[in-house]
């Protein structure tokens, strides 16, 4: 009988092993500039989805306002609700990959038990020239105050194919995203988040609150559904280099310079928004609609009593065809486009009360509109491809028939890189002509039929950025000027401000570093006459001070330190349940007690981690109100009106890790 060998011995024999890091690049779309995975730990504890100047409402998955001003996009048919987009998978912003391996990365952050934020991404090359991505990400918030639950689910596909000649190029992608949010309407007494009574946050009364209903789930929801799919061919032709290997005749590459291409973009997208509550009360109603709900104001569930639910809904297809033209070498081609789109658009509203034909009775249905429209744009384009290259942009599109027609995006810019390419200058300019969304214009239904004429939207920016890695400096300076500015007022109902007005911005940011000490400084100005209907502090800052350092011959790198943010007084916005918005208000005004936290980050070889402890500043300071709420009645006391608050959470230990495996 032959002796079976003993192979753990050969498990051993690790000389003949290659430890090569994986070739693991992505690229947006259209775009030849590549990116590497981001393995920096510097800022590493600093919360997703609200930097560097956004604020949710004191709860991850809540919605979401930027503190540093900047318009919403409005050009053409747009649905308009956008306080969840930080959130988002974005089906212009995902990453096309390419690598040499199966490469994941799985994430996870969590504090206290009341958030918990996961996600994993996987990618991997089908063939060398055909690959495919996916990540999905789950964030589920119960909230440290009542009945404020975030419940997200987010998820994209994308793959990118091109031929061995590389003449042919696919690229494909599929987004769904998904964004429940209870809502608690604020705490009701500003004065509770001082009082030691409620160092449980979840014992503070809150202005929807109803314990017949649940003292766990609002009854009061928002929800936004989205389902997007992207698909994209180009042909090109021009001028192909076939390179064999010396030492294998039989392999070989090609090096294709296009010289004219034709792409073809179709664009199909499903986005749902809902809002329901089923423990109504009359007075939340007032500005829209006068019903008298079982509750007759009392604030307390009627059991059998009335809901209101408004359902609006936005599908829309888009296709277009782009002619391209390339000048000059491969690695600095300059890109002529030229090309012309037609899209559809439908807009549904649901409930709504319908006279039945022939009928002195009423019907429940919908509201639907459609529109098509066309569409032509256009681009020049050069990227940088090469260090001290210019690189230059400008694009426009311009609808040209169908109910938006007269909208139109106008956007350019010029950069460059230094010889070192560690100093680069970039200056723009854009301009855009809207029309308010459809959110804005229409609220349905069944007990109210509301419409809202309001004329297009102008906004116009320039900007200039300068980086310069050897100084540790970047900064910027640029202003918006605006005309027919189109927001909330008060009364949570559209409305536009007729006057132009300008908004000048700057910001700078320098890092100083002493052995292993570093100094990191952000400071935001911006000017906004307090009679403009906006909501924004003229002042904000963040600096953190940190000690960093490789250990352990380079096997572990640490960072430790403290971190501070402020922002001067001013009106914070109000933010409306109703509207899923938020909206303009100049009754309240918040001075803050500077927000701290001190963390310990560190990375070992593809693993990253952090701790931090957080709100560090309400172990002394009252909570931080971060937004106001709609005004209700107090009803012990009628002549008194309560004005509820969004707050911070109470100091919290934070938690979280990264970790990038590869096959």
């Amino acid at each position: 009988m032959t002796p079976i060998r003993d192979t753990s011995k050969d498990k051993t024999n690790n000389g003949k092993w290659k430890n090569e890091e994986a070739k693991i690049t992505s690229h947006k779309l259209n775009s030849i500039h590549l990116t590497l995975p981001d393995t920096n730990i510097h800022c590493y504890h600093r919360r997703p989805f609200v930097q560097p100047w956004a604020r949710d409402m004191g709860n991850p998955g809540s919605p979401i306002n930027n503190l540093y001003f900047t318009p919403e996009n409005r050009v053409g048919p747009t649905l308009g609700y956008h306080v969840f987009d930080n959130y988002k998978f974005n089906i212009d912003s995902l990453n096309y990959y390419n690598t040499d391996r199966p490469y994941s990365i799985f994430s996870y952050q969590t504090a206290g038990r009341q958030e918990h934020v996961a996600s994993i991404l996987h990618t991997q090359n089908i063939r060398p020239n055909w690959n495919f991505a996916v990540e999905y990400r789950k964030l589920n918030s119960p909230g440290y105050y009542k009945i404020q639950r975030n419940n997200h689910d987010n998820f994209y596909l994308t793959t990118n194919y091109k031929s061995l000649n590389q003449r042919y190029q696919l690229n494909a992608a599929m987004v769904y995203n998904l964004q429940q949010h209870d809502e608690n309407g604020g705490v009701v007494n500003v004065e509770d988040l001082d009082s030691a009574a409620f160092n449980n946050r979840k014992t503070i009364s809150t202005a929807f609150q109803s314990e017949q209903y649940s003292a766990t789930r609002s009854s009061v929801t928002n929800v936004l559904r989205e389902f997007t799919l992207l698909i994209q061919n180009s042909y090109s032709w021009g001028h192909t280099d076939t390179t064999y290997d010396e030492k294998d005749t039989a392999a070989y590459t090609y090096k294709h310079t296009p010289r004219f291409s034709i792409t073809h973009n179709t664009r199909i997208s499903t986005e749902e928004h809902r809002y329901k509550d089923l423990t109504p009360d009359s007075t939340r109603y007032t500005s829209l609609f006068t019903r008298s709900f079982p509750n007759k104001g009392s604030g307390y569930y009627g059991a059998g009593g009335d809901s209101v639910f408004t359902r609006q809904k936005w599908f829309w297809v888009d296709n277009k065809i782009l002619l391209n033209g390339f000048v000059g070498k491969a690695e600095k081609q300059l890109q002529f486009t030229a090309g012309a789109g037609i899209r559809y658009d439908q807009f549904i509203s649901d409930p709504v009360t319908k006279l039945t034909t022939d009928s002195p009775f009423f019907r429940t249905g919908y509201d639907r509109s459609s529109v098509a429209s066309s569409y032509i744009e256009g681009q020049i384009k050069r990227e940088a491809a090469t260090p001290a290259a210019w690189e230059y942009q400008a694009a426009t599109r311009f609808l040209v028939s169908g109910q938006f027609a007269g909208n139109f995006l106008l956007n350019a810019s010029i950069g460059k890189h230094a010889a070192n390419n560690k100093t680069f200058f970039t200056a723009g300019f854009s301009q855009q002509l809207g029309s308010a969304p459809y959110n804005y214009t229409t609220y349905q239904n069944v007990y109210a039929y509301n419409n809202f004429q309001l004329s297009t939207e102008s906004i116009t920016n320039v900007y200039a950025m300068l980086s310069v890695d050897k100084l540790r400096l970047q900064g910027g300076a640029g202003i918006y000027l605006l005309n027919n500015y189109i927001y909330l007022s008060a009364s949570q109902l559209p409305n536009q401000y007729t006057l132009p007005f300008s908004i000048p911005q700057a910001w700078l940011r320098k890092v100083f570093r002493m052995g292993n000490f570093y100094l990191d400084n952000e400071i935001v100005y911006q000017l906004a006459d307090s009679s403009l209907p906006v909501n924004i502090p003229s002042l904000m800052g963040r600096h953190q001070f940190s000690f960093e350092r490789a250990l352990f011959k380079n096997a572990i790198k640490i960072v430790l330190g403290v971190e501070g943010r402020y922002n001067t007084a001013y009106n914070p916005a109000g933010y409306s349940t109703l509207m899923n918005r938020f909206y303009y208000q100049n009754q309240i005004n918040i001075t803050n007690t500077p927000e701290l936290s001190a963390f310990l980050n560190f990375r070992i070889k593809r693993f990253r981690a952090f701790i931090m402890v957080d709100n560090l500043q309400q172990r002394f300071a009252r909570n931080a109100v971060l937004y106001t709420g709609v005004p209700i009645a107090n009803y012990s006391n009628t002549e008194k009106e309560y004005v509820p608050v969004f707050a911070t959470p109470n100091t919290m230990l934070r938690f979280g890790f990264n970790w990038a495996m590869v096959n």
